[in-house]
Order: structure tokens, then sequence, then C-alpha cells
């Protein structure tokens, strides 16, 4: 990774400072020993190299720690870009709804749907944990991101081009009491949906997991907007 390999070259270049400032000391001390024998011209210009090559390596390890933060805060943005656009599982507290058809025998001139779940049912749940500060939600197992789709297909649900059989389980990531509390206000969507008999249950978690979206990406309009100065 970047900021592994910015670490181990941070290493390597202090190794060699190392060797440098006891080259360093090392001639010193070679001037003090060989001054009687040798130019002292010759040691002090030793000397002025082995300073030069210390400050280098110096500024060198000043600007490897300067690009090692600046790794560590891009990979940080990365992260959370891959966490809001939902390709990275996600791990946190929250709340587990589970939705099923009713039970109830329907009784002659009721309208059977009344007591079926339908698209419109669970896009208002999920309307409401967004709405109460969801960061995370799926049903079963299906990641939402801003591209999913929930709707009928027949007696079944397709979430993510993925039909499944009633019932469903939605998962949210947030403040359990927070999201419970939104689902269960008076005259929302739970308590209109248990009026019909459908059968709802919620129940908080101190953590749940909530996988990441395992489908693909195509843009075939959108495009990325160019710098000023470059768009045609």
């Amino acid at each position: 990774m970047p900021i592994r390999q910015g670490q181990i070259a941070l290493a390597l270049v202090c190794v060699v400072l190392g060797i440098m400032l006891a080259v360093q000391f090392r001639t010193t001390q070679d001037i003090r020993a060989t001054i009687p024998f040798q130019r002292l011209e010759d040691l002090s210009q030793r000397l002025i190299q082995t300073e030069k090559e210390r400050d280098a390596l110096l500024n060198e390890v000043y600007e490897l720690r300067k690009a090692t933060g600046s790794e560590a805060a891009a990979s940080r943005e990365i992260q959370l870009t891959k966490m809001a656009a939902g390709v990275m599982a996600l791990q946190g507290p929250g709340i587990i709804v589970t939705v099923d058809d009713s039970k109830r025998q329907t009784q002659p001139g009721d309208n059977p749907n009344l007591y079926l779940i339908h698209d419109e049912d669970i896009l208002k749940i999920i309307n409401e944990l967004r709405a109460a500060g969801a960061e995370a939600i799926s049903i079963n197992a299906q990641r939402l991101i801003a591209s999913s789709e929930i709707r009928c297909a027949g007696p079944t649900l397709s979430v993510n081009n993925t039909r499944y059989s009633p019932p469903y389980e939605i998962r949210a990531i947030g403040d359990p009491l927070t999201l419970e509390n939104a689902l269960r206000m008076r005259g929302g969507v739970v308590e209109t949906l248990q009026f019909w008999g459908i059968e709802i249950s919620l129940k908080k978690q101190d953590m749940l997991i909530i996988p990441a979206y395992r489908g693909s990406f195509r843009f075939d309009h959108a495009k990325p907007v160019q710098e000023e100065g470059k768009q045609q």
C-alpha cells in the first residue's frame, strides 16, 4: 500500500542518515588524529561534504514525513468515499426491521392487496430510516445505494434486480433508539402497516454488519465535469 511504502522509504532514509552521522563523527576523529600527517584543507573538505550530505538526508526525511501524512489523509478520503458509495461492507449499531405479509383472513369485499407488502411500503420504511440518520441500509443482504431500485415483481420484491419473497429483513446502521422512534411514531409507517395486519418487528442491535454493494456501475450519459478551461 502507498502508506506502507512511504514508511519503508522513511525507515531506509533514517538508516542512511544514521550511517552518515557516524561517518561525520569518524571524520572528526580523523581530523584530530591525523592533523600532523595530512593537510588540514583536505580534511576540512571531507567534513564539509559530509555535512552537506547529512543536511540533504535530513531534508529528505522531512519531505518523506510530509508525504506520508498526505498519503494517510488521501487514504482516509478514499475510504470515506467508498463507505458513502456503498462499495465497502460496514458494521455498527443499528436496527433490524422484519416485515411479512398479513396472516389475516380477508373478508368478503376486502382488497387482498391491502394485506400484502408492496414496494411503496418498503420505500416508506427506507425513507423514514434515512430521515432518522441511517448511514447504511440493506434489504435481504442487498446494499442500497443511490441507484438501487425497489419494485414489485408479481408476489415478490425486486431489489438491485434480485427477487425476494417475504419476509423482508431491512438492516440499518445508525443510532438504534432514534431509528426505532422514527418508525414507531404515532400515525407512522409501522402503525399504518400493522393496522392491516402486516407483521413487522423491530430489533435494536449493538452491532450489525451490512454488506457491500455487489452489483456493477454503468454510466451511459453521465460524465465527469471537466476542469474550467478544459471544457470543449
